[in-house]
């Protein structure tokens, strides 16, 4: 079974993406942040990170240079999905070693109230 790390400083965005991948046979492991993400990849690396851009303690940008950096025994596919939408933003995560780059639709608040 293939594995998939969600990581996203919102609860509502795991909860969804855990919903979507669970559902395409994929185990499912959350995280956060990125240090905490990093310390999940250093454990056990999954094959697939979904990856948001803005998050505390540390960026999906930091995270994705970090992650690049170790030495892990397998390179997991890193896909971006974000509200950053613009050319630079994109650019930038790919040139970092992102392997994928997905704009996320911005849902008002009340849009994701209703989904917890």
């Amino acid at each position: 079974m293939k594995s998939c790390l969600v990581v996203d400083d919102s609860k509502v965005i795991r909860k969804v993406a855990r919903h979507i991948l669970e559902g395409l046979d994929f185990t499912v492991a959350e995280a956060a942040d990125g240090r905490e993400a990093l310390e999940s990849c250093i454990a056990s690396p999954p094959d697939v990170i979904l990856l948001d851009w803005n998050m505390p303690v540390m960026s999906g940008m930091d995270f994705l240079r970090a992650l690049r950096e170790t030495p892990l025994g397998s390179r997991p596919k890193v896909v971006f999905c974000t509200t950053e939408n613009g050319m630079a933003h994109i650019r930038a995560a790919i040139e970092a070693g992102a392997d994928e780059y997905v704009m996320n639709p911005h849902f008002p608040s009340k849009a994701l109230i209703s989904l917890s």
